[in-house]
């Protein structure tokens, strides 16, 4: 079974919360696949990941720049995982299908936003009932608390 973290933002959006959390994850040595809502947000990510200040530098691809074996991150919207990663981060209020191929999930979905917070809180139900280890994180002006 998979650890599921909920991430819930309260102070930035996605674009901001996950260059640090995919920072985090290149440093423990992991690899890392975020499925995104569209292509549209794939493209718009990419340019955001490519600008991002911290950390500086984030090596990532798309389906449009192809190479996924090669890629420590990947965007996608087709809920694919090419590039063999362990780690699994879910935007836009995607799903992430069968939970078993990867070892961690970070669920991060908009707090200021009523219809997320009920997705969310129906995929943390989901994921409750189909026994995964469940952590939740609410965004502090100190950074992430677990609750």
């Amino acid at each position: 079974m998979a650890e599921v973290g909920f991430y819930h933002l309260t102070r930035t959006g996605a674009d901001q919360a996950l260059p640090p959390l995919l920072g985090r994850t290149l440093k423990a040595g992991q690899r890392a696949v975020v499925f995104c809502g569209s292509e549209a947000r794939v493209v718009a990510l990419d340019a955001a990941l490519w600008a991002c200040a911290d950390p500086d530098w984030l090596p990532h691809g798309t389906a449009a720049t192809g190479e996924a074996d090669l890629q420590p991150i990947w965007l996608t919207h087709a809920g694919d995982i090419p590039n063999g990663a362990r780690y699994l981060f879910l935007i836009d209020g995607t799903g992430g299908g069968d939970l078993t191929r990867v070892d961690r999930v970070f669920d991060l979905f908009d707090g200021r936003d009523e219809a997320a917070v009920a997705a969310a809180r129906g995929r943390y139900k989901a994921c409750k009932t189909d026994g995964h280890a469940l952590t939740y994180w609410q965004q502090t002006a100190r950074g992430w608390e677990k609750k």
